[in-house]
């Protein structure tokens, strides 16, 4: 299951560290995300920072849609647990609260501050403080999608993965409606042998520990897998593999492959109410 035996280092390296494939990626796709966010901030209806712990990224963006009894899209974003910020992903939030989802952007600290298993910890408590904060923000707490994007989305496997009613017995363990990872990382280890893991730091027993991969849904909740077609096949790897080991006859996982896209172009799809990718994940959505 590891590839990093049968890789050079400089493959495995181009498998994994996708932003040096696109020379526009801080030129021009990161500007212009930023841009459109703050455009989105500004014309959606939305509570922006909102305090979920004690840290200063610990904090929620929430873009709200007119009807309370909406489903709730709760976002991770990605950046490889080690770059990012929930205020680059605002833009997201169009095409969601267009079409009657809300859209919650959560931050978390990052690494070498902290570890990928902190982020974890800290993922969990987020959505602990939305679940029991559901009134004060008027939403419905039996429609929560997570969801979340590359390291966003090896996050949401983990949240599928939890117990909630052993953080809190006030919690149901079907807390989570349905997840949807996008271009997840669903096993650690190849991730170590690549100048990744300077920042990450993460050693063996962490690498297994913190992947989903070795982590089964704790419920039987509905599944949503993405992934770009023009993404590396470790990337591709990374998502059949959660999907051939997890789906079941009582387990319904899916799986959608975005046309044309890759890593980063998949985020733009999402934001496209028009496109593919935002039509299936709103049907998917819809019929939960």
């Amino acid at each position: 299951m590891d590839t990093e035996k049968f890789y050079s280092p400089q493959e495995l390296e181009r498998q994994y560290n996708v932003r040096d494939s696109r020379a526009d990626y801080e030129t021009k796709i990161v500007p212009d995300w930023i841009k459109r966010s703050a455009i989105t901030r500004t014309n959606l209806k939305s509570t922006i920072d909102i305090s979920y712990g004690k840290s200063e990224k610990q904090k929620l963006d929430f873009f709200s849609s007119p009807d309370i009894n909406s489903p709730t899209v709760i976002f991770f974003h990605g950046g490889y647990w080690q770059r990012g910020d929930k205020s680059v992903y605002s833009f997201l939030a169009n095409s969601f609260v267009k079409n009657n989802i809300n859209f919650l952007a959560v931050g978390y600290d990052l690494c070498p501050k902290i570890s990928i298993t902190q982020i974890v910890l800290q993922a969990q408590e987020a959505i602990v403080w939305i679940w029991q904060n559901a009134n004060r923000l008027e939403i419905n707490k039996d429609k929560f999608i997570v969801s979340g994007h590359s390291a966003g989305g090896h996050i949401t496997g983990m949240m599928m993965g939890t117990e909630w009613n052993k953080i809190s017995s006030d919690l149901p363990n079907n807390l989570i409606l349905a997840g949807i990872p996008i271009s997840a990382l669903n096993l650690l280890e190849p991730i170590r042998h690549t100048t990744l893991n300077d920042a990450l730091k993460m050693d063996k027993e962490e690498a297994k520990s913190q992947s989903p991969i070795y982590l089964p849904p704790r419920t039987n909740a509905q599944q949503l897998i993405v992934y770009g077609a023009n993404e590396t096949d470790e990337f591709h790897r990374q998502s059949n593999i959660y999907y051939e080991k997890f789906k079941s006859e009582e387990r319904k996982i899916e799986r959608f492959i975005v046309p044309d896209a890759d890593h980063f172009d998949e985020m733009n799809d999402l934001s496209n109410e028009s496109s593919e990718f935002f039509k299936k994940m709103k049907k998917f959505i819809e019929l939960l």
